[in-house]
C-alpha cells in the first residue's frame, strides 16, 4: 500500500495514481486535506468559482481529513493535517508518498511520516529558477531542504530542472528517479482527425479565417504569467505581420480589463477573451490555434499548458522562465524560447516561430517531443521508486 498526502484532489495528480493501481498494482489511498477541487471553489488567480468536470476519485482509494459540507477548507492554504496520523495509522502504508514542502500541510506531513518511520518517497515541482532569492532566504531554504531530502528515501524529479536542483543539494543519484510531469489526455482529443473537424468550426464561431494567425495564451490572466507582455510583442510586429494575428486569452483573471484596454490601444490588435475553460473543452481551442505563447515573468515552475498544446501538436512559444522549457521545446523544432519579460526578444521569437505553423510534421514532432512525458510514465517512475524501498 502506497499513501499520498495530498491538499486535496488534483486533476494532474489524481489520474498518476489510478494508473499506479489499475496498471502497477500498487494499491493507492490518497490522504487529502479537503475536497474543495470537487465540490467547487473559488480560485484567487482565475477570479473563477469551479469544480473540474474530470474523475478526480476513482481507480483508487481516497480519504478526506475534512470536508467542505462539514466546514473543511475550501483552499490549499488553509487545510490542515489534524488527523493525519490517525490516518496514516489506519492506511498502514508501506510507503508514504508527498507531493511538495509547501504550502505547511506537506511539511507537516513529511515530518508525521518521518517521525512515524514510513519510507517518503518525494515527488515535488522542485526548481531553483522559478524564483529569486536573497542571500539569506537562499540559505535557509537550502539547509532546510537538504534536511527534507535525507529524510527521504526517494527523490522522484520531474524534469531537467527538477534535477538539477537535487543534485546541487548533493543528492545522490541512487536516490533520484525520474517521474516526468504530465497531463491525462482523457479528457482530450488530441488527434488529426478531431482537429480537422473542429478547427474550421471553432475558428468560424469565433470570427477568424483561417487565413488568420491564432496566437494562444492558456492560463490566468496575472502579472507573474505576462499576457501583457504578449500583446506588447505583438504590437512590435510588421504591419503585414501584425494584422493577420488575432490573439485569442483561453482563461480569467485580475488583468482582463488591463488587457483589453491594452488591445484597443495603438496599433490596435485583434483579441478575443473565451474565459475559463474545463478540461473537456479545451480540444477545440487549441486545434483552432497556430502557436501557444506562455511569457511568464516568474514563478512557473513548469507549465503543464505547455503539455496540453504539444499533445495537440501545436508549438509553443515560452519565456526562459518556464520550467519545462528545457525538456520540451527546442527551438526551431517545437517552438522557441525568449527572454523574461522582453518584449523586443518575444516579438522575435513569435517572427521565428511563424515558420513552424500550419505544417503536419512540425505538429508530429510536438506529439513526439511530449510522448515522454505522460501519466503512465509518471506512473511508472513511483512505482519503480515505490518498489525499490519495499523490497
Amino acid at each position: 500500500m502506497l499513501a499520498v498526502i495530498e491538499t486535496h484532489p488534483i486533476q494532474y495528480h489524481a489520474p498518476v495514481y489510478r494508473v499506479l493501481q489499475t496498471q502497477f498494482r500498487i494499491p493507492v489511498t490518497a490522504i487529502y486535506g479537503s475536497d474543495f477541487s470537487v465540490v467547487g471553489y473559488q480560485d484567487r488567480e482565475f477570479g473563477a468559482t469551479f469544480a473540474w468536470d474530470t474523475d478526480l476519485l476513482s481507480g483508487y482509494t481516497p480519504l478526506f481529513l475534512s470536508q467542505v459540507a462539514q466546514g473543511g477548507a475550501r483552499s490549499a492554504d488553509k487545510v490542515s493535517t489534524c488527523g493525519l496520523g490517525k490516518a496514516l495509522q489506519q492506511v498502514a502504508p508501506r510507503a508514504v508518498l508527498v507531493v511538495g514542502y509547501s504550502p505547511r500541510f506537506y511539511q507537516v506531513a513529511l515530518y508525521q511520516a518521518w517521525r512515524a518511520k514510513y519510507p517518503i518517497l518525494f515527488r515535488g515541482e522542485t526548481t531553483d529558477h522559478a524564483r529569486r532569492r536573497g542571500l539569506c532566504k537562499a540559505w535557509i531554504r537550502d539547509h532546510m531542504l537538504r534536511w527534507v531530502y535525507q529524510a527521504c528515501t526517494r527523490l522522484l524529479y520531474v524534469g531537467q530542472h527538477s534535477h538539477n536542483h537535487f543534485k546541487r543539494l548533493g543528492c545522490p543519484d541512487e536516490k533520484l528517479v525520474f517521474s516526468p510531469y504530465c497531463v491525462d489526455v482523457s479528457p482530450f482529443e488530441p488527434d488529426e482527425t478531431t482537429r480537422a473537424h473542429s478547427r474550421p468550426a471553432v475558428r468560424q464561431s469565433l470570427g477568424i479565417t483561417e487565413a488568420q494567425t491564432v496566437v494562444l495564451f492558456s492560463g490566468k490572466l496575472s502579472p507573474r504569467k505576462g499576457p501583457d507582455l504578449l500583446l506588447r510583442a505583438v504590437k512590435e510586429l510588421p504591419t503585414e505581420i501584425r494584422r493577420h494575428i488575432v490573439v485569442v486569452f483561453l482563461g480569467s483573471g485580475e488583468l482582463r480589463e488591463t488587457l483589453q484596454e491594452l488591445a484597443q490601444s495603438p496599433p490596435p490588435i485583434k483579441v478575443a477573451f473565451l474565459g475559463f475553460q474545463n478540461q473537456t473543452l479545451l480540444s477545440r481551442y487549441y486545434h483552432a490555434a497556430d502557436l501557444l505563447v506562455l511569457p511568464s515573468r516568474h514563478g512557473e515552475t513548469w507549465g503543464l499548458v505547455v503539455n496540453e498544446a504539444l499533445h495537440h501538436g501545436l508549438p509553443c512559444v515560452l519565456s526562459e522562465g518556464v520550467g519545462c522549457a528545457p525538456d520540451l521545446v527546442e527551438s526551431g523544432v517545437t517552438g522557441d524560447l525568449f527572454e523574461i519579460g522582453s518584449v523586443r526578444s518575444l516579438a522575435a521569437a513569435i517572427r521565428r516561430a511563424m515558420a513552424l505553423i500550419g505544417r503536419l510534421e512540425v505538429r508530429e514532432r510536438c506529439r513526439q517531443k511530449v510522448s515522454g512525458y505522460t501519466v503512465a510514465k509518471a506512473a511508472e517512475g513511483i512505482a519503480r521508486a515505490y518498489r525499490a524501498v519495499v523490497q
